[in-house]
């Protein structure tokens, strides 16, 4: 028989050994954090997408996961500090949307496994040792989007065969610009065309940007793979539209709201393929056991009501090569 006084002593214990308990449940959910330079509007599809990649692993945030996200807005040299806050956080992996984003976290941490997903070649980027055996503490995905611009600049000359100078609108803010832009000069020059670089900061310039294409004959743009272009979609599809200039972009996205064509990799799939990498990490595999993996899904979409409205005559061959047709 318990007596009053042991009774109480019991009681009082377990009350102190509940919340205790609870703390440590509540300590056991893994924290990951999610670093992205463009705004959180423009990164929605790709969280989505990170999210379902967590959950094809066996992680659902807000039930056993918790995600912490930091956003650069456009403005990349903020992505240390949000970096720095994330690492502070001693998260048990980050994902990286981006190059700024992977290149801010890595100067940060040899010890908190890091999964990126961006469009450039992450060897000759010094992001990871190697595609098969990577750093110790990082992996992801490459989507090689990026690389792809010479081959969408050739598609753009398909489309208008007619087009011979041709302009290629790139952020200002964007780390690799600069890059970028020399790899359009590059392919456009192999196809015997001139390329104007158009530089754009915000918002505000979009529209001058394409006012002065109209001054200089621009017969055709190409939109750099930049994460700002996300924001200002809209504008700028009307914008080609208004001065019916053709354009083409990186993703499909572009064209489903009205623009005339994209060629890209699937970058929302790659956001859910490095959520599961994420999740395997979680799970207990380490990063230099994840070998960098590259986008297999390459997609070339036409939208011919946007064509017509211009007055084009896509060559049927160029159709026939279409993975999607929007009519």
């Amino acid at each position: 028989m318990i007596r009053r006084r042991d009774f109480i002593k019991l009681l009082g214990g377990a009350a102190t050994a509940w919340p205790l308990a609870a703390r440590a449940q509540r300590q056991a959910i893994p924290l990951v954090g999610y670093l992205g330079g463009a705004t959180q509007q423009a990164s929605e599809r790709f969280v989505a997408a990170f999210r379902k990649g967590l959950s094809e692993t066996g992680y659902v945030e807000h039930q056993n996961v918790t995600v912490e996200y930091r956003f650069g807005d456009g403005h990349y040299d903020r992505l240390p500090a949000l970096a720095a806050e994330l690492a502070g956080r001693q998260p048990a992996v980050i994902y990286a949307e981006g190059i700024p984003s992977a290149r801010a976290v890595k100067s940060l941490t040899t010890t908190i496994p890091i999964v990126f997903a961006f469009g450039e070649d992450p060897v000759q980027e010094g992001i990871v040792d190697s595609m098969n055996k990577p750093s110790a503490n990082i992996t992801g995905f490459s989507h090689f989007t990026n690389q792809l611009i010479g081959k969408r600049l050739a598609l753009l000359c398909e489309i208008v065969p007619q087009a011979s100078a041709l302009a290629y609108l790139t952020d200002a803010n964007n780390p690799i610009s600069e890059p970028d832009a020399k790899a359009a000069r590059v392919a456009a020059a192999a196809l015997g065309r001139q390329l104007d670089v158009m530089t754009v900061a915000n918002a505000c310039e979009v529209e001058g940007a394409f006012t002065t294409m109209v001054q200089r004959k621009i017969e055709a743009v190409t939109v750099d793979p930049a994460p700002f272009f996300l924001d200002v979609r809209e504008e700028i599809i009307s914008l080609a539209a208004g001065h019916r200039i053709p354009a083409i972009y990186d993703q499909s996205l572009f064209t489903q709201s009205g623009g005339l064509a994209s060629y890209g990799a699937d970058r929302v799939d790659a956001a859910r393929q490095a959520g599961a990498c994420a999740g395997r990490i979680l799970n207990g595999a380490k990063p230099a056991e994840l070998p960098v993996q590259q986008a297999t899904k390459i997609e070339f979409v036409i939208n011919l009501k946007t064509a017509k409205a211009l007055g084009l005559d896509i060559p049927p061959t160029v159709v026939a090569r279409a993975d999607e047709v929007i009519e």
